[in-house]
Parts: structure tokens; C-alpha cells; sequence
């Protein structure tokens, strides 16, 4: 499938679907942790975004990044005017932090070849999975020369701090109603 037989098929689709190396990705349908933290990434950065230039972008929002990969992160900031890949207004090309919420069905591939591609945008500054079986959020946040650096949020106690956005998140608030699988 090629890029513009991907973008043609996934806009009229019902359901979003993401795309890698001419091959169709399906989205699973999100758990309830999942979805929760969804919510308190929008209700934790929301405000703090208020009067800067930067906007954030839920889940629905396409992502090009490259010809061979487009994807749906769970939540998305812009710093800057949005670029746009063409009239429609439904392809961003410039994200400065990319949020993904892990699932059991996705986590392989978010950690490998969706943030290998990720790697590869210039505009972007941290890319950030969040675990919703437990209280662990892992920020990847680019530096000189093209390296990234992790930094592991293991405790109620730790924020989540994202200077090129100027947020942090207490990860206590984040995780303040998410009730964990037992063990």
C-alpha cells in the first residue's frame, strides 16, 4: 500500500488504523487504566499549557512521520503554529512531545519501531510511554547531537517534568484513581 492509498483508506475509515512500511496497523480498543490516564494527561498538562504557544492534541490526531509511518499517539503537544501535511488539516508534521499510554497489545511496538521513527522528527523533544499496570513513566527526552536520554518515574512521589514544554505532572495526580491488577 502506498502512502496515498493509506491516507485515502484511513480517512474514510470508521475506525483508525495506523501504517508502517506499506502495511495497515490496527488500533485495539484501550482498558479502562488506559483510558483514565488518557484523561489526567489532558487534565494535568491542559492548564499548564495555558498562554504558552503550545497546544495539546488528543488521540484522534494523525501523525506523519515519514512516508512509511504514520501513527495515533494517545496525546500530543505542539509548540509553534501546527504544520499540516496538506489542506485536509488532519496530518500534523511538527510535534514537540508524544505521549503513548503502553498496552499489552502495542508496548513491543512502541518501544521499537514506532519510536525508532519517532527518533527521526526534528521538531521533537520527548517522547514519553506511560504504564497503566503500574506506577512507572518513562520520558525520553532528546539531547545534543541526536542522543536521548531516559529518565524512570518509578514513585507517587516523582514529577514528570518536561521543560521544553514547561509542565510537570505529579505522578501522584496522574495515578491518583487508577486502581492496578492484582497480583
Amino acid at each position: 500500500m502506498t502512502e496515498q492509498d493509506y491516507l485515502a483508506f484511513d480517512r474514510a475509515a470508521e475506525f483508525r488504523r495506523e501504517f508502517l512500511n506499506g502495511e495497515i496497523i490496527e488500533r485495539q480498543g484501550a482498558s479502562l487504566r488506559h483510558a483514565a490516564l488518557q484523561v489526567g494527561l489532558v487534565r494535568e498538562i491542559h492548564a499548564q499549557l495555558r498562554g504558552t504557544s503550545c497546544e495539546l492534541f488528543g488521540s484522534d490526531l494523525r501523525l506523519r512521520v515519514s512516508s512509511r509511518m504514520y501513527s495515533y499517539p494517545d496525546r500530543t503537544v505542539v509548540c509553534g503554529k501546527p504544520k499540516i501535511l496538506d489542506e485536509r488539516d488532519d496530518v500534523l508534521l511538527n510535534p514537540t512531545v508524544l505521549f503513548e499510554v503502553l498496552s499489552p497489545s502495542t508496548e513491543h511496538y512502541d518501544r521499537g519501531m514506532k519510536f525508532r521513527g519517532y527518533r527521526e522528527i526534528p521538531s521533537l523533544t520527548d517522547y514519553i510511554l506511560v504504564d497503566p499496570d503500574q506506577i512507572r513513566i518513562e520520558q525520553f527526552t532528546r539531547g545534543d547531537a541526536n542522543t536521548w536520554t531516559l529518565r524512570d518515574h518509578l514513585s507517587a512521589e516523582d514529577v514528570l517534568r518536561i521543560p521544553s514544554i514547561s509542565v510537570s505532572v505529579p505522578l501522584a495526580a496522574l495515578y491518583e484513581r487508577i486502581e492496578f491488577p492484582a497480583e
